[in-house]
């Protein structure tokens, strides 16, 4: 092919590759991109990417076939691609199915079925499968206990060898419902044709090869309606866990509006209740709770205490490491993962394939923006400078002490006050991490605040006034960064967040992303220091939003009122 001046992609021999943000062909580039590879770092003009074995298996899991990646990266690609990355994507690719889990006769046994026997040899001779194992009657099956389901995947994706789990489910309590065709209110209710395919593609029909999995869908996209259309379609008892209390309790309330579920059908585990019904809400909070480091998870029983057909993992990407443990002895029950994004800041991607599942659907942000079902929104970037006075302070200060400098300086204050006269008949989030600076923020307001202090009645009550529009500002600690329905929120001001979280940026975002009833914008300002390790750490923060093609626009303080 030579060279292509107007192409974006320059594809290394290391499977990174850089796209050109000013090329003609960027936009599209990124979106095919998007798909099978990993945002690694997005300054103005160059963008990163990075290729791996994770981001093509769950690429295929999802349907794309390795073709495709290839004729995506040479189409758009400035230079020849190298072709031992072509051969490389194309292999890793054919690992994704070559390893099978499959039934045994015997209900406490499975078969770990391999494509060929020298693959079999090779997985023969590793440390970390033999223990998993206990015997290999032919060439390319071993025989693996049951209760080793969860662990063996863990150990076969990490030494690069993803097992494809096809040994199917225990059918759980039955539980029949159905979806409502107008909510309790009277309007109309009908799942959205990428919810439907999002719910068909986990169940695949029914066969072993659905049934646990990953829905990728921004905030806004309705991930709770996929997660009831997943249980209408199983009929079976469910366990949804999910972030907080309040999002418990929106869970319920949705599952009412929107199911003929009755109220005593439905339980809630928390702080506050511990009530198992056939449809049971819990937080991942009270199922980590333990008095002392070294005591056992007390809350860990409610995983056997009814028949569970199905268990739904709210946002998953924050799921905490100990119910990966317990994820991994119930993998004879359906699990569905729900997330905005697949990245994990610990970096356990692969532990959510291996144990809930890979990614079985996943639309891109901007498609859903397009066709109106989430606000299209304005992303800012507002840099200020330093207080003369904290200078020293921060020269002098550990790198985590100079973080928190930089966030809680003062000339933010200012900003968020122009900010909000700019948007002053707009509902605005202020959103931080350190609480002190929130306090600050919300007494020069006189805006209310939400910490993780505040009781959950009062939580509930400013939610409420918020949403109806009594309440034209409120001040919100990281404790609204997941599943909080404020579908009137049209700003959010950022002043603070933890180091560099993609995750958190992507969650925040989706606060105001709800469609607006006048179909108008929302916008999203983040305010930084500049040069400091606060404008270092948002620069990543930012990775996952610049992913599915949010622009983030760089302002001057001074330029604000422009």
């Amino acid at each position: 092919m030579g060279y292509v001046a107007e192409n974006p992609l320059i594809v290394q021999g290391d499977r990174s590759v850089l796209a050109e943000v000013h090329s003609p062909h960027f936009a599209e580039a990124r979106d095919a991109l998007a798909r099978f590879a990993e945002l690694v770092k997005s300054p103005e003009h160059i963008h990163t990417y990075r290729i791996t074995p994770l981001s093509i298996w769950n690429a295929v899991a999802a349907g794309m076939q390795p073709r495709e990646m290839a004729e995506a990266l040479v189409r758009f690609a400035k230079y020849d691609v190298p072709a031992h990355v072509l051969v490389e994507l194309d292999e890793f690719a054919h690992r994704y199915g070559r390893l099978k889990i499959a039934r045994h006769d015997n209900p406490n046994l499975l078969w770990l079925v391999v494509s060929d026997v020298y693959l079999a040899e090779e997985l023969n001779r590793r440390k970390e499968i033999l223990p998993l194992v206990t015997g290999r009657p032919e060439p390319t099956r071993f025989l693996v206990p049951a209760a080793h389901r969860g662990r063996l995947k863990q150990e076969l994706i990490k030494v690069g060898w993803p097992a494809e789990d096809l040994a199917g489910y225990v059918e759980g309590e039955r539980l029949v419902f159905n979806l409502r065709t107008a909510t309790r209110h009277g309007l109309p209710f009908g799942m959205r044709a990428y919810q439907s395919d999002a719910v068909e593609a986990f169940w695949a029909q029914g066969l072993a090869k659905g049934g646990s999995g990953a829905i990728v869908m921004p905030c806004g996209a309705g991930k709770t309606i996929i997660g009831m259309g997943v249980m209408a379609k199983a009929q079976v008892s469910t366990l949804i866990i999910t972030t907080s209390v309040t999002a418990l309790r929106q869970w319920i309330d949705e599952l009412l509006d929107k199911t003929d579920l009755v109220r005593d059908l439905i339980g809630e585990y928390s702080g506050h209740s511990k009530d198992i019904r056939p449809v049971t809400v819990a937080t991942y909070q009270i199922l980590t709770h333990r008095k002392r480091k070294e005591d056992v998870y007390p809350h860990f029983a409610l995983f056997n205490q009814r028949d569970w057909g199905l268990i739904i993992y709210d946002e998953v990407h924050v799921l905490p490491a100990p119910v990966f443990s317990i994820t991994a002895e119930i993998q004879a029950r359906r699990r569905l993962g729900l997330t905005a994004t697949l990245v994990r800041e610990d970096g356990r991607e692969d532990d959510v394939f291996a144990l809930i599942g890979p990614k079985k659907a996943d639309v891109p942000w901007k498609d859903l923006e397009q066709a109106g079902w989430i606000a299209p929104a304005v992303c800012r970037e507002v840099r200020v400078s330093m207080p003369p006075e904290d200078r020293l302070d921060y020269a002098l200060a550990q790198n985590r002490t100079r973080f928190r400098i930089a966030s809680e300086n003062a000339l933010k204050m200012p900003l968020i006050e122009r900010i909000l006269a700019r948007h002053s008949d707009e509902p605005t989030l202020v959103i931080g991490q350190y609480i002190s600076q929130l306090q600050t923020i919300a007494r020069r307001l006189k805006a209310p605040i939400i910490t993780g202090s505040t009781p959950q009645g009062m939580r509930d009550d400013l939610y409420s006034r918020f949403k109806a529009g009594r309440i034209p500002v409120l001040v919100v600690s990281k404790v609204a960064n997941f599943a909080v329905d404020l579908p009137d929120a049209r700003v959010a001001v950022q002043v603070s967040g933890t180091f560099g979280s993609r995750q958190e940026e992507a969650q925040r975002l989706g606060r105001i992303l709800r469609p607006k009833a006048d179909g108008g914008q929302a916008f999203f300002y983040t305010l930084v220091t500049r040069d400091t390790t606060e404008l270092e750490f948002a620069q990543h923060r930012q990775l996952f939003l610049t992913e599915q093609g949010y622009a983030y626009e760089i302002l001057d303080a001074a330029e604000l009122d422009d």
